[in-house]
């Protein structure tokens, strides 16, 4: 191949040829060859420049196709600024981890939690990763009917269920709510507890909760001029209970009302039906989950869009069911919207 150095070398030659054999006749023809190289050593060299330029280019692009991380933050980062606009996340690579640190300042109180999958643990946990459950899951639009469950959906709830699985099973990770809502302790969040009146009723919760629930109020309040079973829950509404700084049931874990983050709404004569699902357990150990939903008590459905559409997510909606329960969880709402949204492949 052509390069510069060998069109140089010929150009040299020939200029030294021209001095010393060169007859007169043939000066001319020997000056317009001379200047043709010169126009090639151009077109040669402007070449070279513009293959290295393209050269990076395809090794940035090749690098990013072959899933260079640290070129793009992760996307759940955008769901979770929409969900708690009044929060800073800010993302860096850290290239040591090969992940990507995510620092959550809240204005008052500000740390460091690593991506891991959704996970946002801190450092020290990432070797420990499979124990935690993701941050984001898809909350189901439907109730989960078990008349339509198969025989090894049924034996998957049994599993997912026994005390062995919740004892020693994966667990939602508590690092990311401890930053939010200042509850790595009891004494740290008791002091974000206040009193409201929900519905009627009194009820502690965290202070971060207090606007989304008066929302979810007047909603209900408004729902119940016109729709009977949303009044008939209202009136016959005992108690909404919030904060209780406590683990859940057959799990080492800590409870969401420990945050002050979660509802239970109970009805009078709630005991008439089934409405927790290890309550019914204690009664079918085999087969509670087998229940009909008919079977089970539930807020009118009015009131569970309420809720939903205010950023909580009900506990009807899980296969272990606990249907008094209502949980502060914009993040989850949003990233499901998306997800059911998004066309089936």
């Amino acid at each position: 191949m052509v390069n510069c150095q060998n069109l140089c070398q010929v150009k040299i030659d020939l200029i030294k040829f021209f001095r010393n054999n060169v007859s007169v006749k043939l000066k001319y023809f020997y000056i317009i060859l001379i200047f043709i190289i010169s126009i090639l050593l151009s077109c040669v060299a402007y070449n070279s420049v513009e293959k290295d330029i393209q050269n990076k280019t395809e090794s940035t692009e090749t690098g990013k196709a072959a899933g260079n991380e640290s070129s793009v933050e992760p996307e759940g980062l955008s769901i979770l600024k929409e969900a708690y606009p009044d929060i800073d996340f800010t993302a860096s690579y850290d290239e040591e981890m090969n992940d990507w640190k995510i620092l959550i300042d809240t204005g008052t109180r500000s740390g460091e939690l690593y991506w891991c999958g959704g996970r946002f643990l801190p450092a020290d946990k990432l070797a420990d990763k499979d124990s935690y459950w993701k941050l984001f899951y898809k909350y189901s639009e439907e109730i989960p009917d078990p008349a339509d469950f198969s025989p090894e959906e049924v034996e998957r709830i049994r599993k997912f269920s026994s005390p062995e699985n919740r004892r020693e099973g994966a667990s939602s990770p508590q690092f990311f709510y401890d930053l939010i809502y200042d509850c790595e302790s009891r004494r740290a969040v008791e002091q974000h507890i206040i009193q409201i009146s929900f519905l009627g009723k009194r009820s502690n919760v965290h202070e971060r909760i207090k606007e989304p629930l008066a929302v979810i109020e007047k909603q209900i309040l408004e729902a119940a001029k016109t729709d009977e079973e949303v009044k008939n829950f209202v009136d016959t509404l005992s108690r909404a209970d919030s904060y209780n700084w406590r683990e859940i049931s057959d799990s080492g874990n800590r409870s969401f009302h420990s945050m002050g983050i979660a509802v239970d709404v109970l009805p009078r004569g709630w005991g008439q039906k089934n409405i927790y699902w290890a309550w019914r357990r204690d009664i079918d150990p085999e087969n509670w989950m087998l229940l009909p939903l008919d079977r089970r008590w539930m807020p009118p459905r009015q009131v569970i869009r309420i809720f939903e559409n205010n950023g909580f997510i009900w506990g009807g909606k899980w296969m272990i069911w606990d249907n008094m329960h209502f949980e502060y969880r914009p993040e989850v709402i949003l990233y499901s919207k998306i997800l059911n949204a998004a066309p089936e492949k």
